[in-house]
Formats: C-alpha cells, structure tokens, sequence
C-alpha cells in the first residue's frame, strides 16, 4: 500500500495561521479559569469553617446513631406513618398535575413558534423564569405563612414551583415539534387553533407526559422535604422523631420513603417506556 504524502507544515502554517498560532488570550484561558475555580474552592472552605477534625468527630456521632437506628421499628405508629405516606404522595401527585394543567396553556405563550412577537414572549418567560428561580422549600414557608400549616401549602408550594419549570419544558418541547404537520393542516385549510390542536399537541403529548412522570417522582421527595418545615405528610412525622431521637422510628420512616420512592420510578419508568412506545408506532 502506498503512504500518503506527509503534510507541508509550513504551508498548513501559513493557510491556518489562527491554528498554530493561537492569541495569549485564547492560551491562558483554561488555565486562569481553572486557577479561579480552584481559589474560589479554597476560599469557601475556610468561610464556610471547613474542619477535617470537626469531621472525623462527627463520622464517630453518625456511627453512634447508625447503630441506634437498628433495628428499624415503628412501635404502635405503623397506621399513623402509612397515613403520613398517603399524604405526602398525594400532595406530590396534586401538586404536580395541578402544575401541569395551569402551565401548558402559558407554555404556548412562551413558545416561539406559537407567539412570534417577542412583545409578548418576553415577559412571559421572564415570569416563568422568577417562579422557577425560588425553590420549592421557600415557597412552603411562604404558603405556610398564607395558609396555615398542613397539605393544602405543600401542595400551593409544589405547583407553584413546578408551574415555572413546566412552563419552561413544555415551551421548548412545543418549539421542538416538527413543523411539518402543521404546515399540512394550514395547507389543509386549518386555522391557528387547529394547527396547535392537531399539529402540535399530539407531537409534544408523549414528551409533556414523560417529564410529568419523571416531577411525580422527583416530588415525592420534596414533599417530604416541604413535610418537615410544616406542609404535611411523612417529613412531619420524620421531623418530630429526629426531635425526640425516636432513631428506630426514624430508621422505618426513612426506609419507607425510599421504598415508595423506588416503587414511583419503576411505576414512571414503566409508563415513560409505554408511551415512547405508542409514539414510535404512531
């Protein structure tokens, strides 16, 4: 076999000058970055008070509750523990569908390829982005403060939050969609309601109800982080016994948050996996 010729690299010198030679600023922007990165690193842990020695002695206060915690046992609780659960789910599940439905409609109003006039798309997105920008444990304690303590603020504060992520997701997915079916229905003689009807919404359908599924589950844990600050559900229930270091309790309450956690995901990884399914086939 027959070698290619080696290349002249004076004349791939002289045709690529950028490439061979690069400004300082291009050279030196790696490293200065990383040199940042790593002062930034070194500066918040002596702010933050960082202790190996604070450390090791708590590892040996983790072992001592590790070993409080076996074996997990909820006493005479069981029936208040698995209500407690029930709560927590639902407000993951109301918050979520609650979120859901009040987003999609604002979702078109954010898209670009519903709304061109960035008159209109602006602000919407810049609300959507101010909701999604608190976190769900803050807007708990905001809706506490509204509401009064129990699951009706978990849920506010999960579809509240949720509500700028989804409107956020669904508007890209909606920009995503394949302009060819809807291009068929105008050609059809269909107006604009009828483009988003039956162009778009059976495209971003499947993708709108994967995300769905995957915030469900993601929310369950949530709720049980909302729980703890006054909003319901396992989390109160967890909260409490940390208080009283009821650490056997505290070892079954949090083995059954992951065992519904888990049972979620398989349940949502199931129904994402049908409804890619039906998608391909359709």
């Amino acid at each position: 076999m027959s070698q290619l010729p080696k290349p002249d690299r004076e004349q791939l010198r002289a045709k690529y000058p950028d490439v061979f030679a690069r400004p300082a600023s291009a050279r030196l922007a790696t490293p200065a970055m990383l040199i940042v990165a790593f002062a930034i690193f070194v500066f918040g842990l002596v702010n933050l008070d960082f202790s190996p020695t604070k450390l090791f002695a708590g590892l040996h206060q983790l072992g001592w509750i590790t070993v409080m915690m076996i074996p997990p046992d909820p006493g005479s609780s069981l029936p208040i523990y698995l209500s407690a659960l029930g709560e927590t789910l639902s407000i993951a599940l109301l918050g979520t569908t609650l979120a859901a439905v009040l987003a999609f409609p604002v979702s078109l109003l954010a898209a670009r390829n519903i709304i061109p006039s960035n008159f209109i798309r602006f602000p919407v997105r810049r609300f959507l982005d101010s909701i999604r920008g608190v976190d769900t444990l803050i807007w708990a304690l905001v809706w506490i403060n509204v509401v009064g303590l129990g699951p009706f603020a978990g849920v506010l504060a999960i579809a509240v939050s949720d509500f700028g992520a989804f409107g956020k997701l669904f508007s890209e997915a909606i920009e995503a969609a394949d302009r060819k079916q809807v291009e068929g229905i105008r050609a059809s003689g269909g107006n604009a309601l009828h483009e988003i009807r039956f162009g778009l919404i059976p495209q971003v359908l499947p993708v709108i109800a994967g995300q769905v599924l995957y915030f469900i589950e993601s929310n369950t844990r949530s709720a049980t982080i909302i729980g703890i600050v006054g909003a319901g559900g396992i989390g109160l229930q967890l909260a409490e016994q940390i208080r009283v270091l009821e650490w056997q309790k505290v070892s079954f309450l949090i083995l059954m948050i992951l065992v519904a956690v888990a049972a979620i995901d398989w349940i949502s990884t199931k129904l994402r996996f049908a409804i890619i399914g039906q998608r391909a086939v359709a």
